[in-house]
């Protein structure tokens, strides 16, 4: 969608693609009532907006973990399959995945795009040795450059 129709657009056509790319409803919000915006680089700004640890956590269930397919076929289900396209060692992952889980008690959660499954797998080791609160922000600096590639995804100039 082009910026002139993001910004025209009624508030409840644009929620759902909004809570794709982030899904904070305060977010999502913020984006909203920011409109309209004179540029790409404002809606980025805008969307720069930091994060809860409940929010953190909250946006973190809406994500699949790294090396697993996402079953939703929905747009976020899409967007995530195209973001972890470069993970071809899925099997690495389980037993990765299952000791970031039980350590943190949430998702591993990464800005996979444009990186390869070594690297990803790589990242969650080395995080593996932050703190429960330290890791937490870590994620949270994380979803907020997801949701600034879905957002470029969504709305163009």
């Amino acid at each position: 969608m082009l910026l002139t129709d993001f910004n025209a657009a009624e508030a409840g056509d644009l929620r759902p693609a909004l809570t794709a790319c982030l899904a904070v409803p305060r977010w999502v919000d913020a984006i909203l009532r920011h409109r309209p915006y004179e540029s790409l680089d404002a809606l980025r700004a805008a969307a720069e907006l930091p994060l809860s640890s409940d929010e953190i956590r909250q946006a973190m269930a809406a994500h699949p973990r790294i090396g697993e397919k996402p079953a939703r076929r929905d747009t976020e289900g899409e967007w995530s399959r195209s973001e972890q396209s470069g993970v071809d060692n899925p099997d690495a992952f389980a037993a990765a995945n299952a000791e970031y889980e039980a350590r943190f008690g949430h998702v591993y959660l990464v800005c996979a795009t444009g990186r390869g499954g070594d690297e990803l797998l790589k990242i969650l080791r080395e995080r593996l040795a932050n703190d429960p609160a330290t890791e937490l922000a870590v994620a949270g600096r994380e979803l907020l450059k997801i949701a600034e590639l879905r957002l470029a995804k969504a709305v163009t100039a």
